[in-house]
């Protein structure tokens, strides 16, 4: 059994009803942090739950946003809890074709109201850097194992 991620008549991505429902799952947990809506909702064929359809235009927004949380941020734990998530996020959004930047991220506020781990030694522009690269490299990858 599977799922399907489809955009009009294109699938996305078609992972197994595990790794899917694992996926939808943790887009509830940051449809919540980030206080946007995904744009992933009822596929083509209602009441069947195997099957989603992708908005580009509200994935586009929530992939960006998305993004733009997790370079942001300086806490380490929550950098190991996202990044998976994150990178496969990102490499569903390239597959809708939507280009999410990933850029090395100013100071300033921090989304979702993360504060920066104080015991992560070093600068923050310098780990900054390290989260977009790591993050580009891991989206990379998903994408090849989607």
């Amino acid at each position: 059994m599977s799922m399907y991620f489809d955009m009009g008549d294109e699938t996305l991505w078609n992972p197994s009803n595990g790794a899917g429902r694992l996926f939808l799952r943790q887009v509830e947990i940051f449809e919540a942090e980030l206080n946007r809506p995904s744009g992933i909702g009822q596929g083509k064929y209602w009441g069947d739950p195997d099957t989603l359809e992708v908005d580009p235009a509200a994935y586009a927004e929530f992939a960006c946003a998305l993004v733009a949380w997790h370079c942001r941020t300086g806490h380490s734990v929550i950098l190991a809890l996202s990044e998976g998530f994150v990178a496969t996020a990102v490499a569903l959004a390239r597959r809708a074709g939507i280009e999410v930047e990933m850029t090395d991220p100013g100071t300033g506020d921090v989304l979702g109201g993360v504060q920066h781990d104080a015991r992560v030694p070093g600068s923050h522009r310098l780990a900054s850097a390290a989260v977009v690269t790591a993050l580009e490299t891991r989206a990379r990858e998903m994408d090849r194992w989607m």
